[in-house]
C-alpha cells in the first residue's frame, strides 16, 4: 500500500478496523489478541511503531528483522493462534521512522488466541469466549457469510477423489517434509484445511462445499452446486460462436490443470531471465489469473466462470461479492478474500501466494509479456482483461516459435562438446555476430543453459562453450 494511503489510515486515528502497537522492540503482549478480534471480525489494519494517540514513534530499526519473524513464527504456532493464519508484514519508512504495517483480511472460520475468542469493536478487543450467545452469532455469521463453509451432512467421504488427497501429500511433503497433511489421513486433513465442520446451532457435522469443490468428483460438485462451471473459450475467427472451448465441471484441482492446458495450446511461451532464471511469462501470468479466477468467485452466484481468448487479449471473468466498484489500482488496493479456506489451501500446495499478490504479478509480467498493463475491474461480475500482441497467440506464430525452441534445443545439444562462437553461429546459419550475442549467447549464459570454459577470461579468443543440459 502507498505510503500516503497508510499515512491516511493513521491519521484517522483507531477504530473499528484500525489498531496501533508501539512495539518499539519487541511485540506488545496483547498484539496477537487484536489480530485474532480482526480475522473474526471485518479485517483490519494493524501498525506497530504508533502510539495510542496515532503518533508515530517508530520501532528500533535493528530489531526490524527480529519483529518481523516473532510476529510470523507466532502466528504459525496453534498454541497462540488457532486456527494458524499466515500473514505478512511490511516495513514502510514514514516521516524518517520505520513502522510494520499488517494488513488482516477477514477469515471465514473462528479463531482462538491462547484459548479465547476475541472480537472487535470501536473500544479495541474483548474476550466473548464465555458468552453463548455471541460465540454462536459468531459461527453462524462466518458460515452464513461464506459459501464455501455450507456444510454438507450427507456428503460421503467415498465421493472425494483419494488419488487428489495422494497427490496433496506428496505435493506439501516435497515442498515442507515436516508438514502435518504428509501423515494426516482424509478427513483429517480435511478438518485441518476447515473443510470438516460443525454447525453450532443444528449440531450436524460434515463436509464443506470448500471440500467438496476441492476433491470431490464431478456427480458429487453438481450435486452440490448444479450451476457451477468454468467456460475457456477461443474467439479468435468465428467472434459470434468460438474456435475451440472447453466446459470445465471438475474439481477445482482439476480445473486449473485444463485451464492451464487451454492456454498452452492456444497461446504462445517466450524465453525470458529472471535474474539467472529462465523462467516462462506465460505461466506467470496464466498461473495467477486463474487461481484467481477459481478460488476468488462467488460460487453461490450462477453466473458461469468464464476465460476467453480473443485475437488482442484474454479477459476472465467470475461472480463477485465485490468491495468497490471500478478499476483497481495495483499499487493501492487491499484485498479481500472471497473464499479463505479455498485461497489457504491453494496456498498450502503452492499454487499461488499471500493475498492480492496475483494481481500485482500479473500487472509485472504482462508488460513483459505484450508491453501493456492488464485491468482489474471490480463489479458484481470481477473482470480482469490481460492484453496480447499479435505474436502472443499461437494462431499466427506457433510454428515460427516452435522452430525457435527447436533450434535452441539443437544447439545445446551441439554444445555438449565445447564449442566457438563462430562454429555456433555456422551451425545456426547466422551471420550477425552482434544478434548472436545479445539475443541467443548471453541470455543462454546467464540462464545457467551454456558455460564457458575459460570463465575467468570472457574474451578469450580460446573461448568455447558447453552445455551440460
Amino acid at each position: 500500500m502507498k505510503i500516503e494511503s497508510l499515512k491516511k489510515i493513521i491519521s484517522s486515528g483507531e477504530s473499528v478496523t484500525v489498531e496501533f502497537k508501539e512495539s518499539k522492540k519487541k511485540l506488545n503482549k496483547d498484539v496477537y489478541d487484536s489480530v485474532c478480534a480482526f480475522l473474526n471480525r471485518h479485517g483490519g489494519h494493524l501498525f506497530l511503531g504508533v502510539k495510542d494517540n496515532g503518533d508515530i514513534v517508530g520501532v528500533d530499526k535493528d530489531s526490524v528483522d527480529q519483529l518481523k519473524k516473532d510476529f510470523v513464527t507466532s502466528l504459525n504456532n496453534p498454541q497462540t493462534l488457532n486456527p494458524a493464519f499466515y500473514l505478512a508484514v511490511e516495513d514502510v519508512e514514514v516521516d524518517g521512522k520505520t513502522i510494520l504495517y499488517i494488513n488482516i483480511p477477514e477469515s471465514s472460520q473462528v479463531h482462538r488466541c491462547k484459548g479465547k475468542i476475541f472480537d472487535r469493536n470501536e473500544d479495541g478487543d474483548f474476550d466473548i469466549t464465555n458468552n453463548t450467545n455471541l460465540v454462536s452469532g459468531l459461527y453462524m455469521r462466518k458460515q452464513s457469510t461464506y459459501t464455501e463453509n455450507r456444510i454438507f451432512p450427507y456428503a460421503d467421504m467415498d465421493e472425494l477423489e483419494e488419488e487428489l488427497f495422494s497427490r496433496v501429500r506428496k505435493t506439501v511433503g516435497n515442498m515442507r517434509p515436516d508438514h502435518p497433511w504428509s501423515s494426516m489421513d482424509n478427513i483429517d486433513m480435511l478438518k485441518s484445511a476447515g473443510m470438516y465442520l460443525k454447525d453450532q446451532s443444528t449440531g450436524k457435522q460434515g463436509i464443506t462445499l470448500a471440500g467438496i469443490l476441492i476433491f470431490g468428483s464431478e456427480l458429487m460438485i453438481q450435486t452440490a452446486l448444479p450451476h457451477y462451471r468454468t467456460d475457456a473459450i477461443l474467439r479468435r475467427e468465428n467472434l459470434d460462436r468460438y474456435d475451440d472451448r472447453d466446459d470445465i465441471r471438475v474439481n477445482l484441482l482439476r480445473s486449473y490443470e485444463r485451464l492451464m492446458q487451454f492456454i498452452s495450446k492456444h497461446l504462445n511461451d517466450k524465453f525470458y531471465l529472471e535474474g539467472t532464471q529462465r523462467i516462462s511469462i506465460r505461466d506467470k501470468i496464466f498461473r495467477e489469473a486463474i487461481t484467481n479466477l477459481l478460488i476468488h468467485r462467488e460460487f453461490s452466484n450462477p453466473f458461469p466462470a468464464k476465460m476467453v481468448i480473443e485475437k488482442n487479449k484474454v479477459y476472465t471473468e467470475n461472480g463477485n461479492k465485490p468491495h468497490g466498484n471500478g478499476i483497481i489500482d495495483p499499487e493501492d488496493f487491499s484485498p479481500y478474500p472471497k473464499n479463505p479456506k479455498i485461497a489457504k489451501f491453494f496456498k498450502e500446495i503452492g499454487w499461488v501466494d499471500e493475498l492480492g499478490s496475483g494481481v500485482r504479478n500479473i500487472y509485472k509480467y504482462s508488460k513483459i509479456y505484450s508491453g501493456a498493463d492488464p485491468e482489474f475491474i471490480e463489479g458484481d461480475v470481477f473482470k480482469t482483461i490481460i492484453p496480447l500482441t499479435a505474436q502472443d497467440t499461437n494462431q499466427d506464430t506457433n510454428q515460427d516459435t516452435n522452430q525457435d525452441n527447436e533450434d535452441i534445443k539443437g544447439l545445446l545439444e551441439f554444445c555438449r562438446t565445447p564449442r566457438t562462437r563462430e562454429e555456433m553461429q555456422e551451425f545456426m546459419g547466422l551471420n550477425n555476430r552482434g544478434h548472436f550475442r545479445k539475443k541467443i549467447l548471453n541470455p543462454l549464459i546467464e540462464g545457467g543453459l551454456l558455460e564457458m570454459t575459460l570463465p575467468d577470461k570472457p574474451t578469450s579468443r580460446n573461448q568455447k562453450y558447453f552445455s551440460n543440459r
